[in-house]
């Protein structure tokens, strides 16, 4: 324990009073610390040290120090008289004595009486409820501080334990996860390694039953290859007795090496236009090389020769000599072939009696025992040398039904008339009993007459011709007048009759070759009298679909059988006729084709790929992202659900080409090009890469969709975009495209054409084209609904715009109209997708009358593009969504703003009807919308579910 001295002068005026009351606190200050309330009775001691100037406290060792002052004082006033000290001692310890006893009295009763006055809860000295003793304001705010302290103190102490609770559930989550996460490792790992086996496993399956083929090793025959012996007859020639086929690889492309004129004794005395248009062919084809080592077939054109008094033909030993003088002839001529063109309908059998070897021969007329079946080919006669066909002068395919039911025009040569006056006409009883007879072109000439006289039908048939008759064949009907004649009597004309030769041993001649080709022309429907005969390229064409072949023997129910074709059959064999007309026998270029197309079909060598436009790309620059246009942002009805993200995946081109090659000779020869092939002797690759990716073209691509900003995520199913630049200045430097996180080229075109945004562009990489012009606004839903749409029907032109054609009575003529309606007929390329497979048909293969069309008016190639569809499916275009029209708030004025827009599109239908013959355009009230297009359903149910 510590004792306290202090000097009687050092007691405050504050500890007098309080230990006159009794009471007295000690506050030391230096230490911190408040003393604690002590009792009467050692206040009273406390007294009698304060006295002497000295606080003891019990156990100090000041208490000695204390008594000594005290013993210290006595003796050291040991000068003063001693009865002087004593009463001064005395009435000290009287007056001390009168303190201690009476005054902690008064004071203890003094104290006792105002406690009992105040209550219990104000007592000062009474003993406190609790035992608390801190009654001071001060002090008991410092409580309730201290106490509030321990509150949050326990607080955070039970949060603590709650967060190192929850720290080590969360380690042990992150273990779980960790161990979880080696485990999806592990199972990833797993994955990967059967996928690659998978893989691997599936490519040598695929090695196994359908390896991929790849160019061989080309293995070139020597010069003077001696080939193969010849057959025992001429007649028994054929492709696989006849023909080296190791010359002629699948993948070798069939390269063609054609005979110059002037290499070849007789070329001189070709007839001149036929050489000429002959060379023009040859520049165009796409086969023809200028290396003989490597050719798999040699072309040698032997006719037509121009007559001339002064040098008469060859005979046939001579022709045979000129022929094995060839250079590549090889002794037998094999992998060669003989052309002969005819252009007048007496035709000298230019090779009749001459042994070609090896060699196949083309021409239009043939003998029975000179024709070779599967090996030579019959052809279509040369009319259009030079000259293109006119399409504005070609009659209408409409109406079916003309004037006249049946026309003939012609007269037999004197020979055939002399040898029937020889042995008169059987009876047809006659006939059935014994031997038919050599021919019935009398009993055709008299049921013919008695049909024309019975009025039933209108029919024109003339067996003397008014004017001298064009010379032709023995057994052979002459034509009649001029061509110029000829084809205004069928243009009136239904069916057109061609009569065979009366001898069958002619089972192709020049002549019904040229009635043939006149009636094709101008839509009149040939019925062929006798089934002897053998039209042009009879083993891939199936005539059947356009030409009625009736045998003369039926000539007496020919009538009936006339009468009794439906409308809609006539228009089909019309229109198949047409087809026929176009693509076979219209020009030199489709004819020397068309021969090269029958071979390289009959080895089973696919086409060459169609060339593409290659694209001369303007460098550009891209800017930021492009935004999103408020007023599209809407998605409207249209809820798509999840995007396809797939990655594109390649098409196996060679294969499926060779698939069409091999099991589709028929349908390729035999119907219009479409969906999805051209014609068997226009070279094209129809199957291209990307199936599930679109690439958006035309004279600008403004991509605008909402939800995601311009970053390309409206995307997703686009592979690029290629912009076509008509305009001849270039874009200017400062031009900032906007980057839409897909790859941009801008093309630079040649001219200033509408033409070109139907260019089958070499970066065009994918089947669908959105065709788009630069002021057109599609949001990213309406894209995305499209293109699902048109993957259903991908022979079709599905887009947004829709329009109708119509009849004008008052005018007699079409018109082109953009209001509203209930059906449309086109779906304006504005805004579509197609195939670009149309593109090549466009560019390539469409009528250049029409493209010429569209650029003399700047306008109509939309219109252009829906005719060429129709035409090739005969089917309409597909309309989505209700978009009927684009608005372009701040754009420039279009070309369809102009006044002589609208009058320009009707001359262009008008325009485009004449050259297709009819009008190919279908209505249609079918429009496609999303399958919960204006559905209301309930909240809890999902509006979309994953596209599939």
């Amino acid at each position: 324990m510590i004792s306290f001295c202090h000097e009687k002068d050092e007691i405050s005026f504050y500890q007098e009073s309080q230990l006159k009351q009794g009471h007295t606190i000690y506050e030391l200050q230096k230490r911190g610390k408040t003393e604690s309330v002590y009792s009467t009775d050692e206040v009273a001691l406390w007294q009698l040290n304060l006295l002497n100037g000295c606080i003891h406290v019990s156990g100090s060792e000041e208490s000695d120090s204390c008594t000594m002052q005290r013993s210290g004082g006595i003796v050291g006033n040991s000068g003063q008289p001693w009865v002087l000290r004593r009463v001064r001692l005395t009435w000290l310890s009287f007056m001390l004595f009168f303190i201690l006893v009476f005054f902690p009295l008064i004071a203890h009763y003094y104290l006792t009486t105002i406690d009992e006055a105040g209550g219990p809860d104000k007592r000062i000295f009474g003993p406190r409820p609790g035992g608390e003793l801190c009654e001071a304001k001060h002090v008991q705010d410092l409580c309730r501080i201290r106490e509030s302290v321990s509150e949050e103190l326990l607080q955070l102490e039970a949060k603590r334990q709650e967060l190192n609770g929850e720290i080590a559930r969360l380690n042990l989550r992150i273990e779980a996860c960790k161990r979880s996460i080696d485990s999806a490792k592990q199972d990833l790992l797993q994955l990967k390694n059967v996928i690659s086996q998978t893989e691997h496993s599936y490519k040598e399956l695929m090695a196994q039953n359908q390896p991929k083929l790849s160019l061989p090793v080309r293995l070139l025959p020597d010069k003077d290859d001696p080939g193969y012996p010849p057959p025992k007859s001429v007649q028994n020639c054929r492709l696989h007795t006849c023909f080296d086929y190791a010359r002629c690889p699948l993948t070798s492309g069939f390269p063609v090496y054609v005979y110059d004129t002037g290499s070849y004794p007789w070329g001189e005395k070709l007839d001149p236009l036929v050489k000429q248009a002959f060379a023009s062919s040859i520049k165009s084809s796409v086969y023809v090389t200028d290396n003989p080592n490597i050719a798999c077939l040699y072309i040698v054109l032997v006719g037509e020769i121009h007559e001339s008094p002064s040098s008469p033909p060859a005979s046939p030993l001579d022709l045979e000599k000129q022929l094995k003088a060839l250079p590549y002839w090889r002794l037998d001529g094999h992998n060669h072939l003989l052309v002969h063109l005819s252009r007048k309908s007496l035709t000298q059998n230019f090779l009749y009696n001459v042994s070609t070897g090896r060699a196949a021969v083309a021409q239009s007329t043939f003998f029975e025992h000179q024709f070779r079946e599967g090996f030579d080919m019959v052809v279509s006669p040369l009319v259009h040398a030079l000259s293109e066909p006119n399409f504005l002068e070609v009659p209408p395919q409409v109406p079916v039904k003309r004037k006249y039911l049946f026309t003939f025009q012609g007269e037999k040569v004197e020979s055939l008339r002399s040898s029937l006056l020889e042995a008169p006409p059987q009876s047809f009883e006659e006939e059935m009993e014994g031997d038919p007879p050599a021919d019935y072109d009398d009993r055709i000439i008299g049921t013919l007459k008695a049909v024309q006289d019975s009025h039933l039908d209108q029919v024109l048939v003339e067996f003397t011709c008014k004017n001298q008759p064009k010379p032709s064949l023995p057994t052979e009907w002459a034509l009649c007048g001029e061509r110029e004649d000829r084809l205004e009597v069928l243009k009136v004309s239904t069916f057109a009759l061609v009569i065979s030769p009366g001898d069958v041993q002619l089972v192709a001649s020049a002549g019904c070759s040229m009635r043939l080709f006149e009636a094709l022309e101008v839509g009149a429907i040939p019925v062929v009298l006798g089934d002897h005969s053998k039209l042009p390229y009879h083993h891939l064409i199936r005539w059947s679909e356009a030409v009625i072949m009736v045998p003369k023997p039926r000539i007496t129910e020919l009538h009936f059988l006339l009468r009794s074709i439906s409308d809609n059959d006539l228009l089909a064999m019309r229109r198949q006729g047409r087809f026929l007309w176009e693509t076979y026998f219209s020009t030199s270029e489709s004819i020397f084709s068309t021969i090269l197309a029958s071979v390289r079909t009959s080895i089973q060598i696919p086409a060459a790929p169609i060339r593409e436009e290659p694209a001369q790309e303007i460098p550009h620059k891209a800017g930021k992202l492009a935004g999103t246009d408020a007023n599209m942002a809407d998605n409207g009805d249209l809820d798509l659900g999840p995007v396809e993200v797939e990655p594109p995946y390649a098409s196996p081109r060679f294969l499926r080409n060779f698939t069409y090659t091999a099991a589709d000779v028929y349908r390729t020869w035999n119907r219009a090009p479409g969906p999805f092939h051209l014609f068997p002797h226009t070279p094209l690759d129809p199957v291209l890469p990307s199936e599930a990716k679109f690439l958006g073209s035309g004279t600008g691509f403004r991509p605008i969709g909402g939800g995601s900003g311009g970053s390309g995520k409206e995307f997703q199913a686009a592979l690029g975009v290629v912009v076509v630049w008509n305009s001849p200045k270039p874009p200017s430097d400062d031009l900032l495209w906007p980057d839409i996180g897909l790859p941009i080229v801008v093309v630079h075109t040649e001219k200033n054409s509408l033409n070109n945004r139907f260019l089958p562009w070499d970066a065009v990489e994918t089947e669908a084209i959105l065709s788009i012009d630069d002021d057109a606004h599609l949001r990213h839903d309406e894209i995305m609904f499209g293109f699902r749409v048109w993957r259903e029907a991908r022979d079709r032109i599905v887009g947004f715009p829709g329009r109708f054609h119509a009849w004008d009575v008052n005018h007699q003529s079409w018109l082109y109209n953009s209001n509203y309606s209930c059906e449309l007929s086109m779906v304006l390329t504005g805004a579509a997708f197609f195939h670009k497979y149309y593109a090549y048909l466009y560019s390539y293969v469409m009528p250049q009358a029409i493209r010429d069309m569209v650029d003399e008016y700047i306008n109509c190639e939309d219109i252009a593009m829906n005719f060429l569809v129709s035409h090739i499916t005969r089917k309409p275009p597909i309309k989505v969504t209700s978009r009927w029209t684009f608005r372009c708030p701040g754009c420039p004025q279009a070309l369809s703003h102009d006044d002589s827009h609208f009058h320009e599109r009707h001359k262009c239908i008008n325009f485009f009807v004449k050259v297709y013959g009819y009008m190919p355009l279908l209505y249609t009230q079918f429009r496609v919308d999303s399958v919960l297009f204006k559905t209301r359903l309930p909240h809890d149910k999902t509006k979309c579910f994953k596209f599939i």
